[in-house]
C-alpha cells in the first residue's frame, strides 16, 4: 500500500513587515486583505496541530499543491523552503506553486529556484514555469506535477494551462500507463468551481489530455473548499479532489484546514483507492469523509497498438 497525503494553500504566517516599495504593486490588495480579514483566522496555531495529526498516519508521501506564501515576498519564499524541508524533505514531499506564489511578475521564477528539489523530476530539474509538468515515480504510483501559476493583474487570481504543457502531460500520462497516475495542479481543472476571476484558463487543454490518455486521480487546491468533482478519462470518470486551506482556522467563511489521505493498493491491474479527509478536530481518528474507488489500471502504452488518441 502507498499512502499519499494532500495539503494545500498553507499561506505561512505571520506576514512579514513590508517595505513601502513592496506595497507599490498588486501586493497592496493582499496586504489589506490579510490585515483586515485573515490575520487572526489563519496561521500556525491551526496549521501545526493539523500537520501533527497528518504525520501520525505516517504517509509515504505528501503532495503540497501551492500557495505556500501570501504575497510571494522573498522572505516568504525562503520561509516556505524551510517549511518543506521540515515537512519531510524532497524524497517525501512534492510541491507546486500557486497564484499567491506568483503574486507579482518574477515571483514564480524565484519560488521555483528556491523549491526546485520539491518540484522536479528524478532526471530533469524544473528551472522555469515552461518546464512543467514533472514526474516522480514511487513504486506503482506516478505523481505528475503541473503548473498553473502565473502573475496576474490586481483583483485577479486566474491560472493558466497552455497547449505546450498539455502536450507534455499527454506524453507523461501515456508513458506511465499501468501505474496509478496522480496529477497535481493548483487551480481546479473543472469549470464553474471557482468565480470567473479565479478560474483556470485552459481547462479544455487539461481535460483533453486526461480524456485521451487517462489518469486515476487529480488533486488541486486554490478554492479552500472540500471539492469532489470528476472529469472524463479514457475509459472512466476521473476523481478531481480539492482540500480546504491547511492554515485555515475558525471564523472564516471557508472550512477549517484539512488534509486528505489516499491509500492506494494494487494487485496487478486491479487497484483500489481509499480517500479519507481529516481536520485537527477533537483528536480522534474518525474521518470527515471516507470513500473507496476501484480501478483496473490501463495496460502500458508499449502493449497497445497506439497511444493517446
Amino acid at each position: 500500500m502507498f499512502r499519499l497525503a494532500h495539503i494545500s494553500d498553507v499561506h505561512l504566517s505571520p506576514l512579514p513587515e513590508l517595505k513601502f516599495h513592496q506595497l507599490a504593486s498588486k501586493r497592496i490588495t493582499g496586504y489589506l486583505n490579510w490585515k483586515l480579514n485573515r490575520k487572526h483566522k489563519i496561521g500556525e496555531d491551526y496549521l501545526n496541530p493539523l500537520l501533527d495529526r497528518m504525520h501520525s498516519f505516517e504517509p509515504d508521501h505528501i503532495a503540497v499543491t501551492g500557495d505556500l506564501t501570501n504575497l510571494a515576498l522573498p522572505v516568504e519564499i525562503k520561509r516556505a523552503r524551510t517549511f518543506l524541508d521540515r515537512l519531510g524533505g524532497p524524497e517525501k514531499v512534492s510541491a507546486l506553486c500557486g497564484n499567491h506564489d506568483a503574486y507579482v511578475p518574477g515571483a514564480v521564477k524565484k519560488a521555483i529556484a528556491a523549491w526546485q528539489p520539491y518540484l522536479s523530476s528524478e532526471t530533469t530539474p524544473i528551472k522555469t514555469k515552461h518546464d512543467f509538468p514533472y514526474l516522480r515515480q514511487y513504486g506503482n504510483v506516478a505523481l505528475i506535477g503541473c503548473n498553473s501559476a502565473d502573475a496576474t493583474a490586481p483583483f485577479m487570481a486566474t491560472g493558466y494551462f497552455r497547449k505546450k504543457q498539455a502536450r507534455k502531460l499527454k506524453e507523461l500520462l501515456e508513458n506511465t500507463r499501468g501505474l496509478f497516475r496522480v496529477i497535481m495542479i493548483h487551480h481546479p481543472p473543472v469549470e464553474k468551481v471557482t468565480p470567473h476571476h479565479k478560474r483556470l484558463i485552459g481547462i479544455k487543454h487539461f481535460q483533453s489530455a486526461v480524456s485521451e490518455c487517462g489518469a486515476e486521480l487529480v488533486l488541486h487546491g486554490h478554492t479552500h473548499m472540500p471539492d469532489h468533482n470528476t472529469i472524463r478519462g479514457l475509459d472512466r470518470e476521473v476523481p478531481v479532489i480539492g482540500v480546504p486551506a491547511a492554515g485555515n482556522g475558525f471564523g472564516l467563511i471557508k472550512p477549517i484546514g484539512r488534509f486528505n489521505l489516499f491509500d492506494i493498493e494494487s494487485d496487478g491491474p486491479n487497484c483500489q483507492m481509499r480517500w479519507r479527509a481529516f481536520d485537527h478536530g477533537d483528536g480522534n481518528d474518525k474521518p470527515i469523509v471516507e470513500q473507496t474507488f476501484a480501478y483496473e489500471l490501463l495496460a502500458p502504452a508499449s502493449q497497445l497498438d497506439n497511444g493517446c488518441n
